[in-house]
């Protein structure tokens, strides 16, 4: 049970530090004046799940749920 708990803790860190990475490069909400007048409706605005962006969103909640998950699993006593 050792070893397992020392593997599942370097994935830990792996991901804690990918997912440090992922979020950090990710662009900010911020859309300015566009917004009010309909303009940031445009063709990468709709259609973010194909682009790099969307990639990187994708990428966060995975990286999130793992995360989460295997902070539980290394919080039982076993």
């Amino acid at each position: 049970m050792a070893v397992l708990r020392v593997v599942l803790t370097v994935i830990y860190v792996i991901d804690c530090i990918a997912l440090l990475v992922v979020v950090l490069m990710q662009e900010g909400k911020q859309q300015g004046l566009g917004a009010i007048a309909g303009i940031s409706d445009t063709y990468w605005g709709k259609n973010k799940s194909r682009s790099a962006e969307g990639t990187l969103i994708k990428m966060t909640k995975l990286m999130a749920i793992l995360f989460i998950v295997l902070s539980v699993v290394l919080n039982l006593n076993f």
